[in-house]
């Protein structure tokens, strides 16, 4: 790109070539030319709006994390509707069928990248911990709506549907798995509860 051309909305530009790099050669490859390269811009550009590559890194994350709040409405509003296993495999494909799985991988492999999170989320790996509050507040929805079992578990039921999502969506290098795949998975971990 030319020195002195406007560039519009910078920063989403620069998030979405960075997932685009994330997902075509993985959280090593993720690095500030790859990303400027990518996004067709010079390597100041994201200097000039980022502290440093770690700070970009934590705002994608940021990003990211804050799309799952309107996930999560979404999936709270479907309560009482549909099927719960129908949802949950809708939710938990949504969720892992994007570049959440190499944002995980991201924040696992950077310290630093972790360390400044952590600032704002002390516990939990970010984004993971956010879906899971997502399709706990769902299974509470559908609890309160008489759909699951008044014992049901939620607060187990959520870490270990995403767990489970996670490992089925976790190898980039393959194709993801089924439709079928992820609402067998579902089914046996909420079986108990419906």
């Amino acid at each position: 790109m030319p020195t002195g051309v406007a560039i519009r909305d910078v920063r989403r530009q620069l998030f979405d070539a960075a997932e685009r790099v994330l997902l075509r050669d993985g959280p090593s490859a993720l690095t500030s030319r790859a990303v400027t390269t990518e996004a067709g811009c010079a390597k100041g550009v994201l200097h000039r709006h980022f502290a440093d590559f770690d700070d970009f890194l934590a705002e994608l994350v940021r990003d990211r994390v804050a799309g799952i709040d309107a996930q999560a409405a979404a999936l709270r509003d479907a309560a009482g509707t549909g099927t719960v296993a129908g949802h949950l495999t809708a939710a938990l494909t949504d969720l892992f069928g994007t570049v959440a799985v190499a944002i995980v991988g991201l924040v696992t492999s950077r310290d630093e990248l972790r360390a400044r999170l952590r600032r704002d989320r002390p516990a939990g790996v970010p984004l993971l911990a956010e879906a899971t509050a997502m399709i706990a507040g769902y299974l509470a929805a559908e609890r309160d709506l008489g759909r699951l079992a008044a014992g049901a578990d939620v607060d187990a039921l959520a870490p270990t549907l995403i767990g489970a999502g996670h490992l089925l969506f976790a190898d980039r290098t393959s194709a993801p798995p089924e439709p079928a795949a992820v609402r067998k998975v579902v089914a046996a971990v909420i079986a108990g509860a419906v």
